[in-house]
């Protein structure tokens, strides 16, 4: 199965959002998961998901896109997208892959998409050649390693987290949050299936429309948004 890589558009103008839309419709390895018109709403959306491609403007008010990369602790491979020439260099300095100068044609928005796979197989190459077997977590002052492939799901508590795992009858309740824990859950058989659950797809025992069994007879929720997560 060819890898679909998913693209996150950054934009305060809408028929920016409607032209890279457009163009990503057009290229089957691509897939929009979402759309943000200012910084605030695209940390909203990178806090929640996994984003291979930003497509990011750069003049927004209150966050511009720089300013936005900069609170990244881990960045999309990025796409500059603006009108504006003379950020190109203040764009390259600050990691993004590529350029685009509105109006976007399709041509160079392909020419654009090629160099950023490139960046993104990269970067899956090296998660898996340094992909860890366990986690290290911390439960009533206790340190504990947890096989990955032990692991059935993850469940947001509040400030905590819920770790369930094959070997272990009572979950594990953690401080921390699904967002922290997604950064050490590596692999493809780790997603997101709603906001508050990450599941092990190797351990999910039936699908059903709008919720999974896991082997521990558990059910857990499939957001409408994340459904489509799922099915790569």
């Amino acid at each position: 199965m060819e890898f679909t890589y998913k693209c996150l558009i950054v934009d305060d103008e809408k028929p920016a959002h409607q032209v890279l839309l457009s163009h990503i419709k057009q290229c089957d390895e691509l897939m929009c998961i979402g759309h943000a018109y200012s910084g605030k709403e695209a940390l909203a959306v990178l806090q929640e998901q996994e984003v291979d491609i930003l497509f990011l403007d750069i003049n927004m008010p209150l966050v511009t896109g720089i300013e936005l990369l900069q609170m990244l602790p881990k960045k999309p491979v990025t796409i500059v997208t603006t009108a504006y020439s003379e950020y190109a260099l203040e764009s390259y300095q600050s990691d993004a892959v590529d350029y685009l100068l509105k109006p976007i044609s399709f041509s160079k928005f392909l020419k654009a998409v090629e160099k950023a796979k490139v960046f993104c197989k990269d970067r899956i190459e090296s998660n898996k050649k340094a992909e860890p077997k366990s986690i290290l977590i911390k439960e009533d002052g206790c340190d504990y390693y947890i096989d990955l492939e032990d692991i059935i799901y993850v469940e947001s508590a509040g400030n905590y987290i819920k770790i369930f795992t094959k070997s272990r009858r009572k979950s594990y309740f953690v401080y921390g949050s699904l967002v922290g824990i997604k950064t050490d859950l590596v692999g493809n058989d780790f997603v997101q299936v709603h906001r508050s659950f990450i599941v092990n797809k190797a351990n999910i025992k039936e699908r059903f429309i709008g919720k999974v069994i896991m082997v521990n007879d558990e059910e857990v929720p499939i957001g409408r948004k994340y459904q489509i997560l799922l099915d790569q």
